[in-house]
Parts: structure tokens; C-alpha cells; sequence
């Protein structure tokens, strides 16, 4: 029996990018706002250590997986994570250098969560993780990919950084939770794992962001404070419009290709060819 759900015909695999950011991580490149700007910042910091967690998740399992298909799913999956791990820490360590931030103190919370996960939780339930944050992961990319004001205003380097990687977690989204079922996980662990993954999602995101505006001189301004709740759950409200595709997780029978979204990877393929095509030639 197929233990891989993903639509006939699907293949992906890490690309190879390199994005040249140092010099607008210096400033609020989010279109100057500092919310926004710390915002990403923020999640940034939980991704190099979040991928390699889900790395770890999911092929710890590898042996129990018969499908072709899903094997080399897995294969990719690895392969489009450690590239989304290697670029996220060279934009951290980029980060903290030019504005003068402390890495080992955004780190320091996750580290210790996952090194207690590691040693208490069974290979089960920390898959179940994987599959819930895989899923937030999955839903914040269709989002930035379908509306287009979720990055607007930013500097185009790093919004590319971002578009790129929200395109492989489309592509990827159903790996984890393909695996969860193949190796009989089960519907309540994951929804309970859906709870706590959004908890400590955001709890460690805003944590971050107060530590960045706190050093930045602006974590008590009003006006900062009332553009990022705008942004957030207002207009755009990108946490807003991400409540029902949440929700949808808790479906006992969900899963992520419910919603085919293909196109989108696609749309942003075309756009980055003629991107190409048109760029300068350098002297």
C-alpha cells in the first residue's frame, strides 16, 4: 500500500540559492516598520534548531517506511530543511552582528525545550510535533504566496529569502504527517500536538521580538505596538487569516493536500525565470 499521499506526480528537492542580505539586515527592511521587521527577525531565530528537530523527527522512522515514493520524499525533505537551516544561520548570525544582538539568548529557550524533548518525549510525539509545525509552516507560506502584502514594502533581497523558503515548505508539507500515519500515529497526539506547538510557537516568537524592539530602543512605543497588532490581526492580519486554515488540523481526517496548492509553487518559479531573464548583465 502507498504510504505517501502527495499528488501524483509531485517532485521537489532543495535549490541552491544564495541571497545577498547583510546589508539590509542593518536596517528595518520591512518597509522601515520595526514590527514587521522584528516580526521575521523573530521567526528567523527558531529556525535553524526548529529544522534540524524535524530532520531528526522524521528520519528516525526512515526504516519503518516502505513506500518508494515516500522514501524519497523524506530525501528531499531532509535536503530542503538543512538548506532552510544553513540559510536561516547565516541570516541570524548576520543579524546579530550588524545590530548588535546576542544569539545565544534567542537560542537559549528552544535549545533547552528541545533538548528536554529529545530526552523525555518518545520518537512518536516528537513527530507529532513535526507534523503541527509543519503545518503552521505550511499555512503561513500559502498565505505569504497567495497575498502578496504580507511581504510588501520590503526590501527585495530578504523578501526573496522569505518567498523561497515558503515555496519548499509548500512543496514538503505533507512529509512528516505522510510518515506520522505510515508508522500508526494517532489523531488525538497530534491535535494535542497542534497546542502546544502554537503556544510555544508564538510565545517564543514574541519573546524575541520584545528582546529585538527592547534593544532597538522602541519596545514601548505606541505607534510601533498599534502598526504591528494592525499587521498581525487587523489589515492585512496575517495571524487572522490564518485561524481557519488552523483550524482545519484538527479534522480527523486532514491532510495538508487537501488544500492542492501547486500553483503556487509554479507562480513563483515563472516569476523567478523571468526574473532572470531580465536582470542586468554585470560589466
Amino acid at each position: 500500500m502507498p504510504q505517501s499521499h502527495s499528488p501524483a506526480g509531485l517532485e521537489f528537492g532543495p535549490r541552491r540559492k544564495s541571497f545577498d542580505i547583510e546589508a539590509a539586515l542593518a536596517t528595518d527592511w520591512h518597509g522601515g516598520n520595526p514590527f514587521r521587521t522584528a516580526w521575521f527577525n523573530s521567526m528567523s531565530m527558531l529556525f535553524p534548531l526548529g529544522e534540524k528537530f524535524f530532520i531528526d523527527s522524521v528520519c528516525h522512522f526512515t526504516d519503518q517506511v516502505e513506500d518508494p515514493q515516500l522514501l524519497a520524499e523524506i530525501g528531499s525533505f531532509r535536503a530542503q530543511e538543512a538548506t532552510h537551516r544553513l540559510q536561516h544561520q547565516k541570516y541570524n548570525e548576520l543579524l546579530c552582528d550588524l545590530r548588535g544582538y546576542d544569539l545565544v539568548r534567542f537560542e537559549k529557550n528552544e535549545r533547552a525545550r528541545m533538548e528536554w524533548a529529545n530526552r523525555e518525549l518518545s520518537a512518536h510525539r516528537r513527530l507529532a510535533g513535526t507534523v503541527a509545525s509543519e503545518h503552521l509552516t505550511a499555512i503561513m507560506a500559502h498565505d505569504m504566496l497567495t497575498r502578496k502584502d504580507t511581504l510588501v514594502d520590503a526590501d527585495e533581497r530578504i523578501a526573496s529569502l522569505w518567498s523561497w523558503h515558503g515555496v519548499e515548505e509548500t512543496e514538503h508539507k505533507a512529509v512528516a504527517i505522510d510518515v506520522y500515519l505510515a508508522v500508526g500515529g494517532t489523531v488525538k497526539i497530534r491535535r494535542l500536538a497542534m497546542i502546544h506547538s502554537t503556544i510555544f510557537f508564538f510565545k517564543d516568537t514574541f519573546r524575541n521580538l520584545c528582546i529585538m524592539l527592547q534593544l532597538d530602543g522602541k519596545l514601548w512605543s505606541p505607534r510601533v505596538w498599534l502598526s504591528g497588532l494592525n499587521f498581525l490581526f487587523g489589515k492585512p492580519g496575517i495571524l487572522r487569516r490564518m485561524f481557519i486554515p488552523w483550524l482545519r488540523f484538527f479534522r480527523k481526517d486532514f491532510h495538508p493536500w487537501q488544500n492542492d496548492n501547486r500553483h503556487l509553487v509554479d507562480e513563483w518559479q515563472r516569476e523567478e525565470e523571468r526574473a532572470q531573464t531580465t536582470a542586468p548583465l554585470s560589466s
